[in-house]
Formats: structure tokens, sequence, C-alpha cells
């Protein structure tokens, strides 16, 4: 027998070290366990990296085994039962940090310190972050200086820019337009100024998670204007934070028009909105037009204001699940107009809360015509509505829709024009649904041309962390005030989303997990499905948004009935994936074909749901194939870095 091959570690020592080789070595010959637990120590100081080597032959090619990649493949073989490959998707998306950065950031967790490294943190460990530039450079612009054009800009802190201004325009165009994650800071922009003028015009444009954040802007000016027009127009997942937003004005209007049209999944807030002004009119014409799930809150909008005039046309006009919050809106203003025309028009389905709405109001005016005519049944609040006004406060109600609920409104100068009593039963023309997002099983057939959505991924590149830094991070809505401080208050609205849906109870029969390290979502899969587990994903991303031919189908576990742990992507900091199990589905693999060369062009894999009883009537799917829950099964493709796990065949 030859002789077995024992490894050997190189170690290389920096000339500031406290000891010399030969030291170490005689240490060796002495207690060879003792050495072997200083080298470990010595590992977690990050004072030296480690290569392995086999017989004579130095293997420069292989994985550092205390790199998170290396942790990672060897949790994978003690927790996975079968010998298939390693999926190239997903061992990708493990921390890329090495052995001495993984070292200096899990004792930064460890001591709560990795949000005064915050830059590094993101930059070494490849996590979306948001961070506030330095204004130095931009405080002698825009001060006195005239007017100014940003044209084609993008990705800039505008902190005090504007301030004090008397007079001049401001003309941002296609700012930021067409950028993935562009993140802008306006904050105290305009504050005090006299007279000046603001226009954003197609800002930022087709951008994918755009941040954007207004604290303080046109606090206490007079006069002017505030132009957004074409504000974030098709952005995914828009997040967007207007503090203080004309606080103390004086007759500076505000224009919102086509703002963060046909958006999809974000939200928007408006925090002491106008607070305090005077005569300061907002108008915001088709705001969130067609948008998909746009959530809006206006707290502390129009508190205290003194003759202002808000108009909001068409707004959320036929979004798609459009939630708005009114909470202290108009609170103890004086005069004040509120006009609420096409309000959430034609939308499906959507929430709206107005509490202490105009109360205390003097001699205000709010008018609802057209509000909420949806064609599919939401639900509107109105909570302390008018409570407490005195004068002549007038609140209309024309064509309002079913389900409202007013609690506590005013009993004087409420009037109820053509209140309707039932919802619109008008057909929809499944413009919310993307055409082939959901199909019927029996279109996975061997040469049927269907339509492919777009299963790209919008989402920005991120990785896993670690599990010995994920687990020293927060992650529960309780402690959001922590992960704000980490990551930044900018990134507070994509947290709280996030979160608060991982926080969801889950469905009738759904067994769900958020995972942010592919070591938690072997463990989540294993624990569902056992130890002999496949994950797949669809190929690649050719077909998408037009017609393909299906060519072979190959159902898994021969097609039968099974379990399955599909996971989706969140937007948060780390990768993220939602992952749960539902159960009665099938598993199919499918070739995707061009249909006019019928040549392969991608491998797609796609889930059916058998059960839909348990899910919302109003869900996407139903809309789309118009049929309700229990009555259809339900089929997807799994789009680019998503997943789903199933026992091995």
């Amino acid at each position: 027998m030859g002789e077995k091959i024992r490894p050997q570690f190189y170690l290389y020592i920096p000339p500031n070290m406290p000891f010399s080789l030969p030291q170490l070595a005689a240490s060796r010959q002495q207690n060879n366990m003792k050495t072997s637990l200083f080298f470990l120590y010595l590992l977690s100081l990050s004072y030296f990296n480690v290569v392995q080597v086999f017989g004579t032959g130095r293997s420069e090619g292989k994985e550092n085994p205390f790199t998170a990649k290396a942790s990672l493949i060897r949790y994978w073989n003690s927790h996975i039962s079968n010998n298939l490959p390693k999926p190239p998707f997903l061992i990708s998306k493990a921390s890329p940090l090495n052995a001495i950065d993984l070292a200096k950031l899990t004792q930064l967790a460890n001591h709560n310190c990795l949000s005064s490294h915050i830059e590094s943190f993101c930059s070494l460990a490849n996590l979306f972050c948001s961070f506030q530039e330095d204004s130095s450079k931009l405080d002698a612009v825009g001060k006195g200086k005239g007017d100014a054009n940003f044209a084609v800009y993008s990705s800039k802190n505008f902190k005090g820019y504007g301030s004090l201004t008397r007079g001049g325009i401001d003309s941002f165009k296609n700012y930021s337009d067409g950028l993935n994650t562009p993140n802008e800071s306006f904050k105290k922009y305009s504050r005090g100024s006299n007279a000046h003028s603001e226009d954003f015009t197609s800002y930022a444009k087709d951008a994918n998670v755009a941040i954007d954040n207004f604290t303080n802007y046109g606090s206490s000016a007079t006069g002017g204007s505030g132009g957004f027009n074409n504000y974030q127009d098709r952005v995914n997942v828009p997040n967007l934070r207007f503090t203080s937003y004309d606080s103390d004005g004086n007759k500076h209007k505000l224009s919102f028009s086509s703002y963060s049209s046909e958006t999809n999944s974000g939200s928007e807030a408006f925090t002491n909105y106008g607070k305090k002004g005077k005569a300061v009119p907002a108008e915001f014409r088709s705001y969130s037009s067609n948008a998909n799930t746009i959530g809006s809150s206006f707290a502390g909008y129009g508190v205290l204001g003194n003759s202002a005039n808000d108009s909001f046309k068409a707004y959320g006009d036929s979004g798609n699940n459009p939630r708005n919050n009114f909470k202290i809106y108009g609170l103890a203003s004086k005069l004040g107009i509120d006009s609420f025309t096409s309000y959430r028009d034609s939308a499906n389905v959507g929430a709206d809360s107005f509490q202490s709405y105009a109360r205390d109001a003097n001699s205000g005016k709010a008018n609802f015509v057209n509000y909420g005519k949806t064609f599919n049944v939401g639900n509107s609040t109105f909570k302390e509505y008018g409570k407490g006004s005195t004068g002549s406060t007038t609140i209309g109600f024309k064509m309002y829709d079913l389900a409202r609920s007013f609690l506590d409104y005013a009993k004087k100068g409420v009037t109820f024009a053509g209140y309707t009593n039932s919802s619109s039963k008008e057909t929809s023309v499944n413009r919310w649904v993307e055409p082939g997002k959901f199909f019927r099983e029996s279109v996975l057939k061997q040469g049927n041309v269907i339509v492919m959505p777009d299963i790209r991924d919008k989402m920005p590149r991120r990785s896993f962390l670690p599990r010995g830094i994920l687990s020293k991070l927060p992650f529960s809505t309780s402690h959001l005030s922590e992960l704000r401080n980490i990551f930044g208050a900018s990134m507070e609205g994509m947290l709280e989303n996030a979160l608060t849906e991982c926080e969801r109870p889950a469905s009738r029969g759904e067994t769900k997990r958020c995972v942010g390290s592919v070591e938690d979502m072997i463990d989540f899969a294993t624990s569902v499905l056992g130890h002999s587990v496949k994950v797949r994903t669809t190929e690649n991303v050719k077909g998408s948004k037009q017609e393909i031919m299906i060519g072979e189908v190959k159902g898994i576990n021969g097609g039968e009935v099974t379990k399955s742990v599909s996971c989706h992507q969140s937007l948060y900091p780390y990768l993220l994936y939602y992952c749960h199990s539902v159960p009665k589905v099938r598993v199919y693999e499918a070739e995707i074909l061009d249909v006019t060369s019928k040549t392969k062009i991608n491998h797609g894999v796609a889930i059916c749901h058998l059960d839909t009883s348990a899910w919302s009537p109003t869900h996407g799917a139903f809309l789309a194939l118009g049929s309700s829950p229990g009555q259809i099964e339900v089929c997807h493709w799994i789009f680019e870095n998503d997943m789903t796990w199933t026992i091995v065949d």
C-alpha cells in the first residue's frame, strides 16, 4: 500500500507578529493539539490565510476551507443525503466573504458594531444598501446662485440645496432615468426659499428599486412651486419618503402629475405633509394610476393648515389593490378644501383608511366624487371622520362605493349624493395580470404555443449572509429601529415591507419561513421534504415576454401529486427568500422552443397548485383565468433566481 497522504498547512506570518516561525514549529513538536487550537485562534484574529496542500503538488485552486462558501459546501454535504451535483445557481449566491473579511465582520457583528462599518460591510458582503453622501461639495451650489439645470443626472445627495434661495428655477430632467437602483436624497431642499421653483420631469423613470428621500422639502418656503411630472413612472418597487414636506410653507404650490404611474409594489409616505402650511395648494393628478399594489401613507397631512387646497384627481385610478392611509389628515385645519375626483376609480380591491380625517376642522370642505367605483369590492374606513368640526364644514360623497365604514363621522354638513349601494360589476379585462403569468395544467403539452411572461429577475443583485453574521442581526418589526440604525433610515420602508410579509400568518395548509442563508434554506426544505432533495429553477430568461412553443414535458416524481418548497426573493439589504410549502402540487420540467425555428432556447420549471380553495377570490390567477377559489388548478413558471425544492425522483 502507498503512503497515506497527509494534509499540510503553509502559513504566512506577517513581520510584525510577536513570535517567529521556529518558535511555532517548536511549539507544534511539543504539543500538536495546543498548536492547532492556537492556529485557529490566530485565524479568528485574521492574521493569516490558510492554503491546504496535498502531497507534493500545490493546489492553488482549492477553496479556502475557512470562507463562507466552503462552510456552505460542508453543510450541504452533511445535510443532503444524495450525491447529485450541487446547483451552481444556488451556490453562486453564497456569501463572497473570504476568511479574513468573514472573521472581521463576524467580530463586528458579535459586538454590535456593524453600523459603524456599514459601507465596508455592504461592499464586502455584496449587499444592497443606501448611503447618504457628503454634501459639502454641494453647499456652495444653489444658495443664491440662480437657476440650476440637472439633465440626465443620477443618484446624488442634494442636502440643503436651494436653501434660502431667492427666485430661480431648478430643473431635473431625465433624472436617474433607467437606472437600476437610483438613490437620491433631497434633505432640506429649497428650505426657506422665496419664490423658488423646482421642476422634476421624467424623474427616475423606468428605474428598478428607486429610493428617494425628501426630508423637510420646501419647509418654510414662500411662494414658488414644486412640480413632479412623470415622477417614478414604470418603476419596480419604488420607495418614496416625503417627511415634513412643505411644512410651514406659504403659498408654495405642489403638483404631482403622473406620479408613480404604472409602478409595481411600491410605497410612498407623506409625513407631516403641508403641516401648518398657509394657502398651500397640492395637486395629485393621475397619482399611482395603473399601479400594482401601491401603498401610500399621508400621516399628519395638512395638520393645522390654513386655507389649503388639495386635489386628488384620478388618484390610484385603475390600480391593482392600492392601499392608502390618511391619518390625522387635515386635523384642525382652517378653510381647507380637499377634493377627491375619480379617486381609486375602477381599482381592483384596495383599502383606504381615513383616520381622524378633517377632525376639528373649521369651515372646511371635502368632496368625494366617483370615489372607489371599483369593479371588485374594496374596503374603506372613515374613523372619527369630520368629528368635532365647526363652522360650515361640508363633506360630500357622490357615487361612493360599497364596503365602507363610517365611525364617528360628523352629523352636520355631510351629504351623500348618489351614494351607490353596490359596486360596479364590470368584467375585468385582465389588465392587472401580465399575459402568461398564470395558466392551466393542460397548457403544458408538447407543441402548444403560449405567451411566456417576463421572468427576468428585477431585484438588485445581492448575496446571502453567513450564518455567523446573520444570527447577530435582528429580524422582526419589533426591532425595526435597530435595523434602521444599521442600514439607514432611507431603507426603513423596504425593511418593514419584507418583515411584515415574513411575519404574516401562514395561510391554510401553508408552511413558511424567511431565510437569509443557504443553510437556513436547506434546513427548511429538508424539514418538509426529508434529506434526499433536489432544487430546480428555470435555466435562463430566454422567451420572456414573447410566444414560445412547449417542447418535451417531464413530470417530477412521475407527475404524481407531491410536496414542494418554493422560494421567492424579497427586497432586503441581503439576499432574503420567502420559502413556503403548500400541499397538493405537481412540478414539471419543460423544454422551451423558439416558435419559428423549433430549436431549444430554455429549460423551464413550472409548478401547478391543485388546491386553490384557500386563495383569495381577488388573486391575480382568478382575474387572469376567470374562475374562483377551489374551482381550478393554477400553474406558473419558476422565475429567474426563484426556485423550487422537491424529493429526488
